[in-house]
């Protein structure tokens, strides 16, 4: 049987019985398309009882000769796996030739972030970036900014938002989250205050109802790529920090309340992580704060 022909059922399997995200499935569908792809240019099959370890492993080290990162190619070898284990499952085979793969060693890497001293600029209204335009695109995109860094929220998330998932009585937003896990999180006054500077300006406009909250100045419902390029305008003019995305506001939030003294699992709460370990990177950065206060305060320190 060739494999390529049960990636379709495979990926309607994570879409439908396993609720994964789209974005999820998306790149489950690309990392195994890359791999039979693979399969086929460098060993001329693509049959499921021809793919052995060996193979298996030429791909994963011609990958790494090609530079991709290690936190890529785990991703993809964890699409493979778990697409072995639907096979397997399923009874298409008794093999399973990730039993015999070691997954690359990540570089640990500090979560990038930005410092408590840029973090009150960023968050002023009428602060002039290339998006800039409209009153609605304004206070559109300083709401987003407040979001994203006020909670924590993925992008996904941040775009799946919709007016009704706002209780400003209970001051509490619902967010769907990864695997269609819905979760609260609590709202300050502050982004309480914007949530409804935005509704009024957006109400202002010829911008038709809707159900979405945030919306393109069309009226459309925003899109991914668009959450990216407003939260890199916006960094580009308060740091110099080489990574400027969405997920850099995210760090943020969950680096300043650890350094604050909020527990750990709280914010693991508040983040949706489905375990722990997830969350403790985070706590690298507040080491090295207290190293830095130690070296500085002790008096045997060398510093």
């Amino acid at each position: 049987m060739r494999a390529i022909e049960l990636k379709e059922p495979f990926i309607n399997y994570l879409r439908i019985e396993k609720k994964y995200s789209e974005n999820t499935c998306i790149s489950y569908e690309n990392d195994l398309t890359q791999f039979f792809d693979y399969c086929h240019v460098a060993f001329d099959t693509v049959k499921l009882e021809d793919i052995k370890h060996v193979i298996i492993r030429s791909w994963i080290v011609s990958m790494m000769t090609e530079n991709i990162t290690p936190g890529s190619v785990n991703r993809k070898i964890s699409a493979l796996r778990t697409f072995y284990k639907w096979l397997l499952r399923k009874g298409y085979t008794e093999y399973n030739p990730m039993l015999k793969i070691v997954a690359p060693k990540k570089s640990k890497r500090l979560p990038v972030i930005v410092q408590d001293a840029n973090i009150g600029r960023l968050c002023e209204k009428n602060l002039e970036t290339e998006s800039s335009g409209s009153p609605y695109t304004e206070a559109r995109d300083t709401f987003i900014i407040q979001l994203l860094y006020n909670t924590g929220i993925r992008r996904a998330e941040l775009v799946g938002l919709k007016v009704s998932d706002f209780n400003l009585e209970r001051s509490e937003m619902r967010v769907l989250g990864k695997g269609n896990k819905v979760r609260s999180i609590p709202l300050t006054d502050t982004v309480k205050d914007d949530f409804l500077f935005y509704i009024e300006e957006r109400a202002k406009t010829k911008i038709e109802n809707s159900e979405a909250l945030f919306l393109t100045g069309k009226g459309l419902k925003i899109y991914p790529r668009l959450v990216h390029s407003i939260v890199q305008n916006k960094l580009s003019s308060i740091t110099t920090l080489s990574k400027k995305s969405p997920h850099v506001l995210r760090h943020s939030f969950a680096t300043h309340m650890l350094d604050r003294g909020a527990e750990l699992n709280a914010i693991k709460e508040l983040l949706g992580h489905s375990n722990l370990a997830a969350t403790q990177v985070y706590t690298h950065n507040s080491i090295s704060k207290l190293k830095e206060a130690y070296g500085k305060a002790h008096p045997r320190s060398k510093n």
